[in-house]
């Protein structure tokens, strides 16, 4: 294996020179930016529970990366481009997600660093560390197997697009929306600040929405995704939606 290049499956080339770099340079950033927001709203550096939460964030997206370099290296190149055909509804999620990323570690910071709106026992920080490691795992699970998962929603006709059923698709038809949902819930238990599940809960609304949307645009306008979705039936959780 040369230092430029590594082979994944089927044949597939990951090109280890600046394109991958310029990725994970943008995917640290947002996590230093998001920490950065944390301990400053917290006021302090010498906070476990906050450390404990970028951690897990680290871990994730190592995760991630060894799973799609490994298995489908082809999605690092095109889930950073930009596409023409993305639906409008992504416009207004991209808006309104935006804030509510950025405001969650503000809100916790402020709360359960500086001032003590609200308090959760420490014994609360495993169950958020287990619930988001659970999260990660349909994560790189999702982006490993399906090689159509851009940052955005749009009809991939260029690239031969088709409805994806094997891995954790078998189980829900939008299984990376599942761990993003689940990480959402455990930030808050792993920062120990109830208050956090304000902007939290307004995220995990706003993937709920998307996900009805992007599922309506699939089963109208992606050929075979109407019989997929009879055969995997739910969205998110299987048995209830």
């Amino acid at each position: 294996m040369s230092v430029e290049t590594a082979m994944g499956v089927n044949g597939k080339t990951a090109r280890f020179g600046w394109p991958m770099l310029k990725r994970l340079v943008m995917l640290l950033l947002f996590v230093v930016l998001w920490g950065g927001a944390l301990f400053m709203a917290a006021g302090r550096l010498n906070w476990p529970r906050g450390w404990m939460c970028m951690g897990l964030y680290l871990l994730s997206i190592a995760m991630n990366v060894i799973l799609v370099v490994w298995k489908n290296p082809g999605l690092i190149e095109e889930r950073w481009k930009r596409h023409k055909g993305t639906k409008k509804f992504e416009k207004v999620f991209a808006v309104v997600y935006t804030p509510l990323a950025f405001g969650l570690p503000v809100v916790a910071g402020l709360d359960a660093a500086r001032f003590g709106w609200s308090s959760m026992p420490f014994e609360t920080l495993y169950v958020g560390a287990v619930l988001h490691l659970l999260g990660a795992v349909p994560i790189a699970w999702a982006m490993a197997t399906n090689p159509y998962l851009e940052t955005t929603v749009r009809i991939q006709s260029e690239r031969g697009h088709k409805a994806v059923t094997t891995g954790p698709y078998r189980v829900v038809r939008h299984p990376m929306y599942v761990g993003a949902i689940l990480q959402y819930v455990a930030v808050p238990l792993v920062l120990g600040s109830q208050w956090a599940y304000v902007p939290a809960g307004a995220a995990i609304i706003m993937f709920m929405v998307r996900t009805a949307l992007e599922d309506r645009t699939l089963r109208k306008e992606l050929t075979g995704y109407e019989e997929y979705s009879q055969k995997t039936r739910y969205r998110l959780v299987p048995g209830v939606w």
